[in-house]
């Protein structure tokens, strides 16, 4: 079996992997990833036990257990570029043989849950509800730089969608990548559903106007009157589709959940947006835990 170069799979000097400085015992199976690293602390307070805090730049991991329940919960900062790094490490960690630096011949497959923040795209999401991503559709271009296959649905999805937009080739070249039935299905009661669009960016990508003009000034109202049989956008933010895309590829149950704290729609605001996380935190531990 091929050996991986120092160049690529990258160790420090206690031999943990580089960004997110972890050896493969101190990983739990189930796995919480967190952006805000204030909402990373939300989280790992409810652990019952913690056996190890890791850190390395603005990646932070605690690992414990909840009840019985051994998790993990990482920090990965924003945007799918971030993703890139926490998705391919967090595989390597299971399924790949430090030692031998080859790939394990039996697959491990780990679940990871995002909990975060975004904005709803349909007038009937209010702020501080939840939404369970069906599917992550990407604007950002990562999984165009590996492999990839989509189902029929899936690729019918995405060209509807290619259609309906207009989106072209300056711009991105859109992706799709459906959740983890198996981890999907705890989460349906107190949950909207429905496709999640990743952006590259805050601002213009989400249709913000600040000083700058946008390319498509008719964005946003694009994303919310799009529809492919029952399927229709129901929010955005910036790391779903990273997930779901690497996620699959690499053979990992992934999910990512949503505190809605803006309704684009309705130009509102939640008031107490850090307690519809806590909500939602609260909420997914309950299931997680059971």
């Amino acid at each position: 079996m091929n050996r991986i170069a120092e160049s690529e799979l990258i160790l420090n000097q206690r031999g943990a992997i580089y960004h997110l400085n972890l050896t493969p015992d101190e990983l739990a199976p189930t796995i919480i990833t967190a952006g805000h690293p204030d909402r990373f602390s939300e989280v790992s307070k409810h652990l019952d036990e913690v056996e190890g805090k890791f850190q390395h730049r603005e990646f932070v991991t605690h690992t414990g257990r909840i009840g019985k329940q051994r998790i993990s919960i990482v920090s990965t900062g924003i945007g799918t570029d971030n993703i890139d790094i926490v998705l391919n490490e967090l595989d390597a960690l299971v399924n790949i043989d430090f030692s031998s630096r080859t790939i394990k011949p039996t697959h491990t497959a780990l679940t990871i849950i995002r909990v975060g923040t975004s904005g709803s795209l349909q007038a009937h999401i209010p702020v501080d509800s939840f939404v369970a991503s069906t599917h992550g559709l990407g604007i950002d271009n990562l999984l165009n730089f590996y492999q990839q296959k989509n189902n029929p649905e899936e690729s019918e999805i995405l060209g509807a969608f290619i259609k309906h937009t207009g989106l072209g080739h300056h711009i991105a070249s859109p992706y799709i990548t459906s959740a983890s039935p198996s981890v999907l299905k705890h989460f349906v009661e107190g949950f909207h559903h429905g496709i999640t669009v990743t952006c590259p960016g805050f601002y213009g990508p989400q249709g913000r106007v600040l000083r700058l003009g946008l390319f498509n000034a008719d964005w946003v109202d694009q994303l919310t009157s799009f529809h492919y049989g029952n399927h229709r956008i129901t929010n955005f933010e910036m790391e779903t589709s990273g997930i779901y895309g690497l996620g699959k590829l690499l053979g990992h149950h992934c999910l990512s959940l949503s505190a809605i704290v803006a309704n684009r729609v309705n130009q509102e605001f939640s008031k107490d947006g850090a307690a519809a996380v806590q909500k939602l935190i609260v909420k997914t531990l309950e299931i997680i835990s059971a």
